[in-house]
């Protein structure tokens, strides 16, 4: 894949992303209850990171959104911690050297907001996506940090930025 590039979201992104992370839940098989897919913003998500210390970005290619994840303080938890959000990809752009890419830019972010560490729940069968954050420096936690609502999501990492 060539002329892929990495950008920060805009509001004319909203319907596009939402769609995609919608898909990738569908192909994998990812409990919607207790999960960002029942997250309130998730059809609003250029407002829900116009915030402070958050930023979401897109990766797009000949205007196609192929996939996307963020950075945002951890909810209800340290305020040196910062949560990876939302990251998922479609199928056809897996297995490239783009999340890696993109998890380089997440947290290159997440240092400049002055965040010291990086938390991130998943699923236990995103075999694909813990690789990727054991291999940036994630470490297994035994329990969850902070209050994300995301309760059906059993894994958590966290990394020292």
């Amino acid at each position: 894949m060539k002329n892929w590039i990495i950008r920060k979201i805009k509001k004319e992104d909203n319907r596009a992303i939402a769609q995609l992370i919608r898909s990738v839940f569908d192909e994998m098989g990812i409990p919607k209850v207790g999960t960002a897919y029942e997250d309130p913003y998730l059809d609003l998500m250029f407002e829900e990171y116009n915030k402070p210390k958050s930023v979401y970005y897109v990766v797009e290619c000949e205007n196609e959104i192929l996939g996307c994840a963020g950075i945002a303080p951890l909810k209800n938890g340290d305020p040196k911690i910062c949560e990876l959000q939302k990251m998922y990809f479609l199928p056809n752009v897996r297995g490239l050297g783009i999340g890696a890419k993109m998890m380089q830019t997440c947290l290159e972010e997440a240092k400049s907001f002055g965040f010291e560490s990086c938390y991130i729940e998943t699923m236990p069968f995103m075999h694909a996506a813990q690789k990727l954050y054991r291999k940036s420096g994630f470490e297994y936690l035994d329990g969850p940090m902070g209050n994300t609502g995301h309760s059906s999501c059993p894994v958590w990492m966290l990394k020292k930025l």
